[in-house]
């Protein structure tokens, strides 16, 4: 639309009626096109450069209800104000529901067309708000479509990510097993034993990201068979025939994933080490909810507290596992009960909310 001097096409058989409009709305400000038939009246108006169109019932050939019709089908019509005549309400109502912006009775001495000037002005505001309305949802739209292609995007480097960095942890756990296979030094090849297995927790975290939908979130069960398994094809694998798990499906956040990976990790090799000193024997990872809390259990039928401890252990085991218990905001109590050694761990489902200012700061 031209917002100095906007457009009508007036569209009637009457030329004498359409002299007086053209007088009247140029004085008004309008730039008026008269075309005497609803044929004329749509070449025109495919033409181009129509703001908004008064449009007459009864013409020959195409009357007025027919040629709203065809205007209505022209991609981004101008707005249609009715004129008409009849006094028949039914035309009205037809020619609304057909798509007219407004409608109205004529007379041939023109007095109605202060009348019209008014519901020209009206259809060219209401098509200025339904183009406004359409351009803002259409933005809305492609500001949702680019939203959604970003996330994805940003979903598939994130899925990336974690896949070349599960891959380079992996590439790491596997060294140190190979080196802890040629050592020679016992001690050497526990220490080595032992960081491949914590090297290994934090990689499977990040395979498990990789391989699922969610990247906010790890099936903890899932993850806990995963990581045995690994443990069970570790240095000390043949003394883990009998490491089993029995875990509830949990969702849990990837920080959180790591931080339980590696005290399970920890936890069980200490019981390879000192359960049994006599070979192998079961030793158990059990997974289950309590209301809000996650209870975490490795246990073994070894034996207990009688178990001997190893003159060159550094306890770095046990520094690790209150470290990370710290960071899961876990507690971690022998069970006095249990005829072995089983520890268990208590903590949160979902982490606590931290204090507002220790969030601001």
């Amino acid at each position: 639309m031209n917002d100095a001097i906007p457009t009508l096409l007036y569209i009637d058989d009457d030329d004498a009626l359409g002299r007086l409009v053209d007088r009247a709305l140029t004085r008004l400000g309008f730039h008026v096109v008269h075309a005497a038939s609803g044929e004329v009246g749509l070449d025109r108006l495919r033409q181009g450069g129509i703001d908004v169109v008064a449009l007459d019932q009864y013409m020959p050939g195409v009357d007025g209800l027919e040629t709203l019709k065809q205007i209505m089908a022209i991609p981004d019509a101008p707005p249609v104000v009715f004129v008409t005549a009849a006094q028949d309400s039914s035309i009205a109502v037809t020619a609304l529901k057909a798509g007219a912006a407004d409608y109205l009775v004529k007379d041939v001495q023109g007095e109605f067309i202060p009348l019209l000037q008014v519901a020209v002005d009206g259809a060219l505001r209401q098509a200025q708000i339904r183009k406004a309305h359409d351009d803002a949802l259409a933005e809305v739209h492609a500001s949702r479509d680019r939203y959604a292609a970003l996330a994805a995007e940003r979903e598939v480097l994130l899925r990336e990510v974690n896949h070349r960095v599960g891959n380079s942890l992996q590439i790491i756990a596997s060294l140190l097993h190979l080196q802890a296979n040629s050592s020679t030094q016992e001690d050497v090849k526990a220490a080595l034993t032992n960081a491949m297995g914590r090297v290994a927790a934090v990689a499977q975290v990040h395979r498990r990201l990789y391989t699922t939908h969610d990247l906010k979130s790890v099936l903890l069960n899932q993850y806990l068979d995963a990581l045995l398994e690994d443990l069970r094809r570790s240095a000390e694998g043949e003394r883990m025939s009998r490491l089993t798990l029995k875990a509830e499906p949990v969702e849990i956040d990837p920080d959180r994933a790591v931080a339980i990976g590696i005290m399970v990790n920890e936890l069980v090799m200490n019981a390879v080490k000192y359960a049994y000193p006599d070979g192998a024997g079961p030793i158990h990872v059990d997974l289950h909810a309590e209301g809000e809390d996650l209870v975490l259990s490795i246990a073994d039928d070894g034996v207990g507290v009688n178990a001997k401890i190893d003159p060159r252990s550094t306890g770095m085991g046990q520094r690790i596992v209150t470290a990370m218990a710290s960071k899961l905001g876990a507690s971690v109590e022998r069970d006095p009960s249990h005829p072995g050694t089983r520890i268990v761990l208590r903590f949160l489902r979902k982490p606590a909310a931290k204090p507002a200012c220790e969030a601001a700061s």
